[in-house]
């Protein structure tokens, strides 16, 4: 019995390991792949971006909207190399840093972080959810995307200021 028990805390480990770095990594591994991590988070936050899910724009930065693998309602992605949109995801730890970059973009506040490939990750900010964006270097200099997200965002994840 105690074997089992031992299996167990050890599985349940390596799957804490495996989520948590799912939710601090980037969320996109190269172009084409189409692929991202899908959040875990708690029913009240799950409700929020199911209704942000429904009202995601069709185009994002011009580009057309399209399933991410594995299919969720927490993620949502456009062009190729995808825009990643991940909704439930864990407070940021640069939120932690009172010098870290942050940006407002039409009413929606963003943490941001640069990725060592050049490109950018952005986190919600005062939200009952937080959203993340991530934009592929392709797109980063753009703050066409969150713009063109920031109307989902307000209407759907309540603020919390």
């Amino acid at each position: 019995m105690a074997l089992f028990h031992r299996v167990v805390l050890i599985n349940v480990s390596v799957l804490a390991c495996l989520s948590a770095a799912a939710a601090y990594g980037f969320a996109v591994s190269g172009s084409g792949d189409d692929s991202a991590a899908v959040p875990v988070p708690d029913a009240l936050t799950s409700s929020y971006c199911r209704a942000l899910h429904e009202v995601l724009p069709q185009r994002v930065g011009g580009l057309p909207r399209h399933d991410l693998k594995p299919r969720s309602e927490l993620t949502a992605g456009w062009g190729d190399p995808a825009i990643v949109l991940r909704c439930g995801v864990p407070r940021p730890a640069v939120d932690d840093d009172p010098q870290a970059d942050g940006v407002d973009v039409d009413g929606v506040g963003w943490s941001v972080e640069h990725g060592p490939d050049g490109s950018l990750r952005l986190t919600t900010t005062y939200r009952k959810a937080y959203v993340e964006v991530t934009l592929p270097e392709k797109y980063a200099a753009d703050v066409g995307p969150l713009t063109d997200l920031a109307d989902a965002v307000r209407r759907t994840v309540p603020s919390t200021v």
